[in-house]
C-alpha cells in the first residue's frame, strides 16, 4: 500500500512540473501507439491477447486472495 501511495505522489509531482500541453501530447501518442500496434495484428489476435490478459489477471487476484486467507487463518489460530 505504501509504494502504491508513494507511486501516486510522484506521479502527482511529476504532473505538477510538467505542461498540460505535454502530458496531453504524451497521452496522444501513446494512443496512436496502441492503435498503429494493433493495426498490426488480426482482430481475432487483439481479442484473444485481451481475453488471455484478462485471464492473468484474474489468475493475480486468486493468487493474492489464497494469500489473504491463509494471513487471515495464520492470525486467528
Amino acid at each position: 500500500m505504501a509504494e502504491r501511495a508513494e507511486g501516486e505522489e510522484f506521479r502527482e509531482r511529476f504532473r505538477k512540473h510538467m505542461p498540460k500541453e505535454v502530458h496531453d501530447h504524451f497521452k496522444a501518442a501513446r494512443e496512436e501507439m496502441r492503435k498503429s500496434v494493433e493495426a498490426l495484428f488480426p482482430p481475432e489476435f487483439v481479442a484473444h491477447r485481451k481475453a488471455a490478459r484478462r485471464e492473468m489477471l484474474l489468475a493475480a487476484r486468486s493468487l493474492i486472495d489464497h494469500a489473504l486467507e491463509r494471513m487471515a487463518k495464520s492470525d486467528a489460530g
